[in-house]
């Protein structure tokens, strides 16, 4: 993703969620299936390190440092409107000190200059990757922030298979009022990039392929 794009990508979300934000939680639960079983297997090391790509209002890090006390929390958005959202939401929590969150392009950030490390134990992209226009750039920018031995998982809308078509038809319809497009080619684009990396994949499909879940397992260094 070209810097121009990145912008007007910023600009999008940033318009997009600038009201949204305040009500994002509290409609998204009914639909974003899947979010709290990856929390819930994350598992990541004592002391490790868990990043959320696309983190939104925090949320989802709120509960993995819930889930899992010991670990450190980082998060990346390209919104800066979800990330005052964020902050609050974390300092409320008294999780200030164990969440750093940054502003960034998926498809670009460095990670080093905005958190001081390279790599995570843990790295997670929720519903975020049917938001970003160049999505496998994402996923593969979010593969080279894995840590050796540590993995990356994903959960993101699926193809409806065992759902009527009109089903189908409508749910898209209305995702698309808020630039998401499911990315049917989730599946081939995860085992591509494990390949690259070396990676063991994991997959599966929830609710009748309402969802899909995938995870890119690195090996442990020698």
């Amino acid at each position: 993703m070209n810097e121009q794009v990145s912008a007007d990508h910023k600009g999008l979300m940033d318009g997009v969620y600038r009201y949204q934000r305040h009500i994002y939680d509290l409609t998204r639960k009914y639909y974003l299936l899947g979010r709290d079983g990856l929390i819930a297997d994350l598992a990541p090391p004592a002391g490790g390190a868990v990043l959320e790509i696309g983190c939104g209002t925090g949320r989802n890090l709120i509960a993995v440092g819930k889930a899992w006390p010991k670990a450190m929390l980082y998060g990346v958005d390209i919104s800066e409107a979800m990330l005052e959202t964020a902050r609050a939401s974390v300092a409320k929590m008294g999780m200030s000190e164990r969440v750093m969150l940054a502003q960034g392009d998926a498809c670009a950030f460095d990670p080093q200059a905005i958190f001081g490390r390279a790599t995570f134990d843990r790295v997670f992209i929720s519903y975020a990757l049917s938001m970003i226009p160049d999505w496998e750039a994402a996923l593969a920018q979010a593969a080279r922030c894995v840590a050796p031995g540590g993995r990356l998982e994903i959960v993101d809308f699926g193809q409806q298979e065992g759902w009527p078509a009109l089903w189908k038809r409508a749910l898209f319809g209305w995702l698309a009022r808020f630039h998401v497009a499911p990315r049917g080619a989730l599946p081939q684009a995860v085992a591509t990039v494990a390949e690259t990396i070396g990676a063991e994949v994991r997959s599966l499909t929830l609710y009748r392929g309402y969802a899909v879940r995938a995870a890119l397992v690195l090996p442990s260094s020698a």
